[in-house]
């Protein structure tokens, strides 16, 4: 049996960093790669990061009921297969779904055993701080994110876990002690030592 693990942060939380870092570390476990209709940036990669669709391809998809979890941010689309989903958890890998909390409500109708995770940052202040210090915004561009932050954290109640992203590496390890809990369940660890359990009992 393997995991689906749903990670959920505000922009600016530092989830997709901490994903990559936790895949490193944590054996068997794969980030599954969506759909986007927006434009691939600098060193992305088709199928590595995204897979970078036009709209028609997009809604098509949609259309065939092939989306486990969708939602329009800004002007662009995203959306995770269910198909892929269902092939790396038959593979018996653990995947996680990086997706927002409207994602994750779309997620626990099809797959009620999803684990969800929601991300914190330590305070209003350093979460503005990182924000800014990306770069990469407009000021404007900055202060909407502000806002769907607050807005977002809000549903922080909706998950199973709750990680406060203040030091990288206790973050990072929270983020791993929750994946190996996961593995140690009575129903995970029954299936995976089913014929010792026959032996034993």
């Amino acid at each position: 049996m393997a995991n689906l693990f749903i990670v959920a942060a505000p922009s600016g939380c530092g989830k997709t960093s901490l994903v990559k870092a936790l895949i490193k570390q944590v054996d068997n476990l794969c980030v599954s790669v969506s759909h986007t209709t927006r434009a691939a940036r600098p060193g992305e990669e088709h199928g590595k990061n995204y897979f970078f669709v036009s709209k028609e391809a997009f809604d098509e998809i949609s259309s065939n009921d092939g989306f486990i979890e969708s939602a329009q941010v800004f002007d662009n689309h995203y959306g995770s297969a269910k198909q892929t989903v269902k092939d790396l958890l038959a593979q018996g890998q653990d995947v996680i779904l990086e997706i927002d909390w409207q994602g994750a409500r779309q997620v626990k109708q099809s797959f009620t055993d999803a684990i969800g995770i929601f991300i914190l940052p330590p305070s209003i202040s350093a979460l503005q701080e990182r924000l800014t210090d990306r770069g990469q915004d407009d000021q404007s561009i900055i202060d909407r994110r502000m806002q769907d932050a607050v807005s977002e954290m809000q549903h922080f109640d909706e998950f199973d876990y709750l990680v406060v992203n203040d030091d990288f590496n206790v973050a990072l390890s929270d983020l791993s002690d929750i994946v190996h809990t996961q593995r140690l369940t009575l129903e995970q660890q029954s299936s995976k030592h089913h014929d010792l359990l026959k032996q034993l009992i």
